[in-house]
């Protein structure tokens, strides 16, 4: 019996000290700010946020984009009906001819793919290189693309790890993709881009953007 009370003592005391902590170290409190992104061209600017359920690559696009990594890179890929890509450093230089190549021996991701994050107008999306030579479908540590058929294009869901969203500024994207391009869909003058990170409550961004979380 003594046996019993002080097992059903320290039952207690687990309950009551190390039983929240373990709760809120496998939920951890919702934070009531968010990121919000603006990718600032000759065309516009375009604001998005991104996902918190894909964690790895929400961190490292915010890593680039407050480091100033993506400052002076361009669009250097645009589909009508379809999307515009850009953010690789390649793009910073002279060269056309590396557009895209991304860089020797580049980090990637893991893929973060989830069904619930599709492709539709807006969203913004990893590239990666393709299944032969990836079959894990690892993103670019840095080449992205926005989607800018409005019907959105679902045939690269469960692909590609969708990892934020356009909040305004989809007329950019527009504009962007409808500018003349070479037979590489490269446009034929550079949009270049920079970046800034501000840090908003979650409130605001849903009265300014009508994004909800």
């Amino acid at each position: 019996m003594r046996f019993v009370s002080r097992f059903s003592a320290l039952l207690g005391v687990f309950l009551l000290v190390l039983a929240p902590a373990l709760y809120a170290a496998k939920f951890p409190k919702s934070s009531k700010k968010d990121q919000l992104v603006t990718i600032s061209t000759s065309l516009g600017d375009i604001k998005l946020v991104l996902f918190d359920a894909t964690p790895k690559h929400k961190a490292n696009f915010l890593k680039l984009a407050e480091s100033g990594f993506y400052n002076g890179t361009t669009f250097h890929r645009i589909i009508s009906d379809f999307m515009v890509q850009g953010g690789d450093p390649g793009s910073k230089d002279a060269d056309p001819g590396n557009d895209g190549q991304g860089q020797p021996s580049e980090a990637t991701i893991p893929a973060e793919i989830r069904p619930e994050f599709t492709h539709k107008f807006g969203a913004l999306a990893a590239a990666r290189q393709a299944d032969f030579v990836n079959p894990e479908r690892a993103s670019s540590a840095s080449q992205f693309y926005l989607v800018q058929n409005h019907r959105g294009t679902p045939h690269l869901n469960g692909q590609y790890t969708v990892y934020g969203q356009v909040v305004s500024g989809l007329d950019v994207i527009d504009k962007i993709a409808a500018q003349p391009k070479d037979g590489r869909d490269r446009p034929t003058t550079d949009i270049k881009m920079t970046m800034k990170v501000e840090k908003l409550k979650k409130k605001k961004i849903t009265e300014l953007y009508g994004y909800t979380y």
